[in-house]
């Protein structure tokens, strides 16, 4: 099992900046899949971004190209997602999901039922 805790949300203006966590333990996690998705409230789950084990296959939302960036640091079992130029529309409740994809995973899966293992979420507001 992994478990997964994110942290770095928060309430930002529009324009502004926030950086998510990601932490993981449990298991080794050098070779999981990570995915984050978000949910505003009446809507449905989708696909923000994911990156693959080593960090060399990386994947964006249309919607966030540009302005989100992932990236992982295995030695620490954290993913991070850097936000910028935040907008009221990525207003949502922000989740980190895990794929175990072992050592030679490229794909980004987008689909949430693709992922076995989610944190809490995090929630994150932008204000107009």
């Amino acid at each position: 099992q992994v478990q997964l805790v994110e942290s770095g949300g928060g309430l930002v203006q529009a324009g502004g900046s926030l950086r998510l966590s990601c932490a993981a333990s449990g298991r080794p996690f050098s070779s999981y899949l990570v995915g984050w998705f978000r949910q505003a409230p009446g809507k449905e789950r989708e696909f923000v971004s994911g990156i693959n084990w080593s960090g060399g296959s990386i994947d964006y939302a249309d919607s966030v190209k540009g302005r989100f960036t992932i990236s992982r640091d295995n030695a620490k079992n954290t993913v991070y997602l850097q936000m910028n130029m935040l907008k009221p529309d990525d207003t949502a409740v922000y989740y980190c999901a895990a794929r175990n994809t072992g050592f030679t995973g490229t794909y980004i899966y987008t689909r949430r039922n693709d992922y076995a293992y989610w944190g809490q979420g995090t929630q994150v507001t932008v204000s107009s």
